[in-house]
């Protein structure tokens, strides 16, 4: 079974940078080429939140509030997504989550709708002090 798997989270001052990174495992079973992959937050008392999301074919698309302070990224090899994150605000602190689709549209699908994807990690916490 297909595990997803996030670490780098902590605690930052406003301002600063983390990168979070989102590692599959059960490799050989996990083509991951063939999925759609996005990152997600939720604070607490607030619905959770598509922040980007990266296609099969390197599509990327990225929520309005992080537009040109998070790049999505990935490595095929190591299996690995990765979201980085400057400039971060008090706003960003929440729990952020990686999610999996296999075989989705990740063209035209709904890819910062938490309903589109089927795979969730556990999640890592962010928090960003003003």
């Amino acid at each position: 079974e297909v595990q997803l798997v996030e670490s780098g989270g902590g605690s930052v001052q406003a301002g600063g940078s983390l990168r979070l990174s989102c590692v599959a495992s059960a490799a050989s079973a996990f083509p991951y080429s063939k999925y759609c992959m996005g990152w997600f937050r939720q604070a607490p008392g607030k619905e959770r939140e598509g922040v980007a999301s990266m296609g099969r074919d390197a599509r990327i698309r990225y929520a309005d509030p992080v537009k040109g302070r998070f790049t999505i990224s990935q490595d095929i090899a190591k299996n690995t997504l990765y979201l980085t994150m400057n400039s971060l605000e008090p706003e960003d602190t929440a729990m952020y989550f990686c999610a999996a689709r296999p075989y989705g549209d990740c063209w035209s699908g709904p890819v910062l709708s938490s309903g589109f994807y089927t795979i969730w990690g556990q999640g890592t916490q962010v928090t960003v002090s003003s």
